[in-house]
């Protein structure tokens, strides 16, 4: 599965499964602008790797949730590429709360970050996309796409929007040539999980089938294979990267064994 010659926008792609995305984008060959809104030092390492798998790579600020840093940061693209290939939505937060207890801000902050912008650079790339009758937009999901997470009210509210987003997308832009797909991880090792849960990979691989959590890599072999042409029927879907752990039964009188 080869991208040579493409070029993408990652946005917050500084670490975690952006920046495992945007080194699967890297290794099949593809060019990537790595976006970033508070940590420079992540992108610029990311952009480094990056540039030494032989691709151009460069850094673009932007917060997502704003029209103005979205704007800048698709014409600071245009500055380096000729047009998009690939568009992959990661930036997103999350507030941790009771949902009585959230405060209006914080459910504000989850929405315009994790849904309008998404929504926002959808309508950047797509406008660029149809241009050339081609395209690809894939939105990082999350296993709130299929179940509600206690204290995560405004996430899981924002990242079942993106599933319908996705759909919504995938149904205009595909007369252009555009497809659109969501990607929806289950439980990743990323810096910020082992940080906030200590014992957060064992407690999760206990529970999902395949006995192991997944890796950045995983998520970003998905999105490279959505991009390619061997997914050029693919569009309008939800898949999983969860190790079946959002498909199995919760049984309340029943182990599951090794």
């Amino acid at each position: 599965m080869r991208l040579d010659h493409r070029t993408a926008l990652v946005t917050g792609a500084s670490k975690g499964v952006g920046k495992g995305i945007a080194l699967a984008l890297g290794r099949a060959g593809c060019n990537v602008a790595v976006n970033y809104f508070s940590d420079v030092q992540g992108a610029d390492g990311t952009v480094s790797e990056l540039r030494n798998m032989g691709v151009d790579a460069f850094p673009v600020f932007g917060n997502v949730s704003r029209a103005s840093d979205v704007k800048e940061m698709f014409a600071a693209f245009d500055e380096r590429f000729q047009h998009i290939d690939i568009l992959v939505n990661n930036a997103g937060v999350q507030t941790w709360g009771p949902l009585l207890d959230l405060e209006e801000a914080e459910w504000d902050r989850v929405i315009e970050t994790n849904l309008k912008g998404s929504f926002l650079c959808i309508q950047a790339a797509g406008r660029r996309m149809r241009s050339r009758s081609s395209g690809v937009i894939v939105n990082i999901g999350s296993g709130s796409n299929k179940v509600p997470f206690l204290n995560l009210a405004s996430y899981t509210t924002s990242k079942g929007g993106i599933e319908m987003l996705t759909k919504a997308a995938a149904v205009e832009l595909g007369p252009y040539g555009i497809r659109v797909n969501c990607v929806a991880p289950g439980a990743i090792a990323i810096e910020r999980t082992e940080l906030e849960a200590p014992g957060y990979s064992d407690a999760w691989a206990q529970i999902t089938p395949l006995r192991r959590i997944g890796m950045p890599q995983d998520v970003g072999d998905l999105v490279v294979f959505l991009a390619t042409e061997q997914a050029s029927f693919i569009t309008g879907q939800t898949i999983w990267v969860d190790g079946a752990v959002f498909t199995q039964p919760r049984w309340p009188h029943e182990t599951y064994q090794n």
